[in-house]
C-alpha cells in the first residue's frame, strides 16, 4: 500500500487530498475511506492508503493512520523551551526577583486577609510558571 501525508482535509465537506511519498499525483480522499472512529485528518499527518484510479484521478479506497497528527502547540512549546534556557546564575537572579515580587505584591494583601487583585495575581502566576518551567529543564 502506498504511503503519504495529508495535504489538506475539510471535515465539514467530507473530503481532502493526500500527497504520495513517491511523488505521484495527489490522491482524493473522502470521509468514507477513513478508519472507523476517525472523523478528520490533519495536514502533515502520515497515512497509508489503498488507491484506485477514478475518472478524475487517483482516489483513496481505505486510509490507515501511521502517525498521530503533528501537534503545533507542542512544537511551539518545545521551541520556546529551547530558547528559554538560562544559566544557573541567571536563574538565581530570576528566583530572587520572584521572591521580591511575592513579598511586595502578594504578602501584604494576604496579611490583611484577602487575595491580591486579579491583575496582580495573573502577573505573579505568569512569573512563577516561567521560573517553574526553567527549573524543569
Amino acid at each position: 500500500m502506498p504511503t503519504g501525508r495529508v495535504k489538506w482535509y475539510d471535515a465539514e465537506k467530507g473530503f481532502g487530498f493526500l500527497s504520495q511519498d513517491d511523488g505521484g499525483e495527489d490522491v482524493y480522499v473522502r470521509a468514507s475511506a477513513l478508519p472507523e472512529g476517525v472523523e478528520t485528518l490533519k495536514s502533515g499527518q502520515r497515512v497509508e492508503f489503498g488507491i484506485a484510479t477514478g475518472r478524475r484521478g487517483p482516489q483513496a479506497l481505505s486510509v490507515q493512520i501511521i502517525d498521530p497528527p503533528p501537534s503545533l502547540s507542542r512544537a511551539r512549546r518545545q521551541a520556546a523551551a529551547a530558547e528559554r534556557k538560562h544559566s544557573p546564575d541567571e536563574l538565581h537572579g530570576l528566583i530572587e526577583d520572584m521572591i521580591t515580587l511575592l513579598e511586595s505584591a502578594v504578602q501584604p494583601d494576604l496579611r490583611k486577609g484577602r487575595y491580591p487583585d486579579r491583575k496582580t495575581a495573573r502577573r505573579v502566576a505568569e512569573v512563577v510558571r516561567a521560573v517553574a518551567a526553567e527549573l524543569e529543564h
